[in-house]
């Protein structure tokens, strides 16, 4: 598996399908999109993982992270997230952080993230901000 530079155009269906397929596509842009870094992890010449990231200073924010429903637990999210680790890391990011659903917890503090203050709610959906220094 390698994780590629994608365009917001190359990760905007994928977002959508996973993360709010009952939404209107344009509720799945966020208004950084234009200046962010997008990612994506290529199947069969189709996009099945994507990861786009907003940079402040010396601190990166994880937003719409999102593999393919049927293609969860092949590890690909892991592979992603180590490559952004890594890159972010090189690229001198000091804190890496983002807003993680409730579900997914366990899944980000594997990789060393810890949750930061209390559950709060984004569109009936239960999330909690997590972060690690790298």
């Amino acid at each position: 598996m390698k994780v590629e530079v994608l365009t917001v155009e190359e990760v905007l269906p994928l977002r959508h399908a996973v993360l709010w397929p009952n939404e209107p596509v344009a509720f799945c842009r966020v208004a950084e999109d234009d200046t962010g870094a997008h990612f994506g992890i290529r199947q069969h010449g189709e996009v099945v993982c994507v990861a786009s990231v907003f940079f402040s200073g010396d601190t990166a924010r994880l937003r719409k992270f999102a593999t393919r429903v049927e293609c969860q637990g092949q590890g690909m999210g892991s592979v992603m997230l180590q490559f952004l680790i890594e890159h972010l890391r090189a690229r001198g990011v000091r804190v890496f952080w983002f807003d993680a659903r409730a579900s997914a917890l366990d899944f980000y503090q594997r990789f060393g993230f810890a949750v930061e203050g209390e559950r709060f709610y984004k569109h009936g959906v239960a999330y909690y901000r997590m972060s690690r220094v790298l």
